[in-house]
Order: structure tokens, then C-alpha cells, then sequence
């Protein structure tokens, strides 16, 4: 299958079913340049392509390291089912050359390099290339860190609160980083880790959490917060191996996994209408270069219907994922681990589904 040029001619194609936020049945889109719209449902008799499988908008892993997976990615990564990809950290300079737009392979979206304290995590991980994390130490520094991911290309700016693996900024300087990035018309992505930095985050105002927390049982006023502020998550809940956990005491003195945690956090973010963003934290061990069935098979345990998690791949329900490029699956699937089986297609590309 060879994409083919993003301004491919104007056509109208025939589904025999799509999903914009729910199931539409057999329909009619037409595709003008990169995009393709929605016209409503198909008539038998339309002058159409006829197209078989489904459609769906692009599906995107909100959270992924590029820099640790092989060269060719991106490409495996659209055959895996995404149409997009956002790096959670990086060398700014060698994202910002994958993130060069190839009709071949998942768009890339990227937030450069990690801010964080003074040899602060990731700073002494052996697996962040070099470049992947920035120093911050005073508000001046803090305005230089995020001009220099800003001009790399960066489109959102990830800070790092782990106290569990060394220092973190005080309020002042957090505030003065968070201040910096909305400055620059950025949102705020945070890896939280360690006691009370979920609740720093929320209460410095970000606006992502890079994972669903997991050290700790947010309460139900700190989460109804995140909430209300706008505050969304990102899953990664397949992450959690049991080698990593660590023990933890409910209030009910069982002991709790990273794993248990987090499902239960989302539980309660999910209940108070909170939205979670579909993401592997893709680098972080063996996955596969794809849609992952072990992080669907864990949305599912959290509580998530088949509704639920197909907003969450394609980032909430906004018809702007109708660009580039969409999801093909040959059929409706049949199980929300089904989902692993897409194929993200070029909008060019499109009479070639199900060859």
C-alpha cells in the first residue's frame, strides 16, 4: 500500500460503517485535499467508491518516546494503527527532524525536552538520551528552557515532579515554569511521582498528566479539581508490571499495587467526568509498535466501554481527526482489544483499504 500526495483529487467514497462518536452505519464521505468529511448516511444507489471494513478518525498514543524505538517508527507505527503520536521527551533538535511530515508514516507532535530541578529526574536514568532533559533553576532559566523547546517546534512543554527519584522545584518555581509555558501558548504536560506531586500539579493548574497517577489514592475533592479546571490524563496503565510495584496501604490496609492504584484513580476521574487520553508510554519496556492490546485490555478493566475508549485513542471526540489521516479496521470490532487490529490509512490512500 503507497500513500499517495496529500492534495489527492476530490472523490466520494461509500463506508459500509463509520464511528463519529457513535456508530452512523453505512455512509458517504468526500475527500477534499488532506481531509476527508463526513457528507451523511449512504444511499445504495450513491455514485460512490464503494469502500469495505470501516472508517474511523485518526487514532493517537499520547505518550511515547520515539528516541528509544527503532528508526523506522513512525512507519511501523501507522501500520500498527496510529495516525499520530505525541513524544513525552526527547532531544528537541532530533524530534524536530522526525517530526518531519512523510506521507508514509504517524504524524509526530512533540514537547522536546524534560524540564525539571536541578538533577531531577530523568537526569540519571541511563535510558534518557542526551538532550531529552533540561535543567531549571530560577525564572530566568525557566523562560530560556521553554524558548529553546518552543523553538525546536515543541507544541506542548512536559515538566517532571518525581520526588521519588530526586529533587523537585519548590511552589515558587514551579509557578514561575508554569507561568513561562502558558506564556508561550503552550499546554502543560507533568510526570507526577512521589507523595502530594499530583496535587501540586493540580493546584499549579496543568493541564496533562502524563500518567495516571499511581503513588498514591487522589481524593475525591482533588480529583473533582482536575476536573473542573480541565485537567486530563493520560492512561498508561499497562505499564505497571508487577517486578515494579511497590507496597502500598489502602484504607482498607490490603496492599495495592501501581497498578491498583492508578485503575482506581481513573475510576474515580472517569465518574467525575474527567477525560483520559489513550497512551502506552511507548520506549518504556517491550510493546508492541502499535495500537497496544494490553493497554485496551486495561482501559477495559478500569471501567472503560467501548465508547469510552474510542475517545480516548482519538483524543476526546473533535472532527478534526478527519485530517491526513483515519483509521480502517476491516470490520466493527467485536471487543475493545480488537481495536489493536487498525490500520491508520493516508487520506490519499483510501481506495486501497482492504488490499
Amino acid at each position: 500500500m503507497t500513500p499517495k500526495a496529500m492534495d489527492a483529487p476530490p472523490a466520494t467514497f461509500r463506508v459500509a460503517d463509520a464511528w463519529r462518536g457513535e456508530w452512523m452505519g453505512p455512509s458517504v464521505f468526500r475527500r477534499g485535499g488532506s481531509t476527508l468529511h463526513y457528507v451523511g448516511p449512504a444511499d445504495a444507489d450513491a455514485a460512490a467508491i464503494p469502500l469495505p471494513g470501516v472508517l474511523l478518525p485518526g487514532f493517537t498514543d499520547h505518550h511515547v518516546h520515539l528516541q528509544l524505538l527503532p528508526a523506522d517508527a513512525l512507519e511501523a507505527l501507522a501500520a500498527g494503527g496510529l495516525s499520530r503520536v505525541i513524544d513525552l521527551g526527547g532531544d528537541p533538535d532530533a524530534l524536530a527532524v522526525l517530526a518531519e511530515p512523510d506521507p508514509f508514516a504517524a504524524a509526530l507532535e512533540f514537547a522536546g525536552a524534560f524540564l525539571t530541578a536541578t538533577g531531577g529526574y530523568p537526569s540519571d536514568r541511563a535510558w534518557a538520551p542526551a538532550g531529552s532533559w533540561r535543567a531549571v533553576s530560577s525564572a530566568d532559566d525557566a523562560e530560556l528552557a521553554v524558548a529553546e523547546q518552543v523553538a525546536a517546534g515543541a507544541s506542548r512543554i512536559k515538566i517532571a515532579l518525581n520526588a521519588d527519584a530526586g529533587p523537585v522545584w519548590d511552589d515558587a518555581l514551579l509557578a514561575e515554569v508554569v507561568a513561562e509555558i502558558r506564556a508561550a501558548g503552550l499546554p502543560v504536560v507533568a510526570h507526577v511521582e512521589g507523595a502530594g506531586q499530583a496535587a501540586r500539579a493540580i493546584e499549579a493548574g496543568v493541564d496533562v498528566l502524563a500518567h495516571a497517577p499511581f503513588t498514591e489514592a487522589l481524593t475525591e475533592s482533588l480529583i473533582a479539581k482536575a476536573v473542573a479546571q480541565g485537567q486530563r490524563w493520560v492512561s498508561t496503565l499497562a505499564i505497571h508490571r508487577p517486578e515494579d510495584d511497590r507496597p502500598v496501604t489502602t484504607e482498607e490496609q490490603v496492599p495495592a499495587t501501581d497498578r491498583d492504584i492508578a485503575t482506581a484513580n481513573v475510576r474515580r476521574f472517569l465518574a467525575a467526568r474527567g477525560e483520559l487520553l489513550y497512551g502506552s508510554d511507548l520506549g518504556n519496556g517491550p510493546q508492541p509498535l502499535g495500537v497496544n492490546p494490553h493497554e485496551l485490555a486495561a482501559l477495559a478493566e478500569a471501567g472503560l466501554d467501548e465508547t469510552a475508549v474510542l475517545r480516548a485513542l482519538v483524543g476526546g471526540f473533535g472532527r478534526g481527526r478527519w485530517k491526513k489521516r483515519v483509521t480502517w479496521m476491516p470490520a466493527r470490532p467485536s471487543s475493545i482489544t480488537d481495536l489493536a487490529d487498525a490500520v491508520s490509512l493516508s487520506v490519499g490512500d483510501l481506495e486501497a483499504a482492504g488490499a
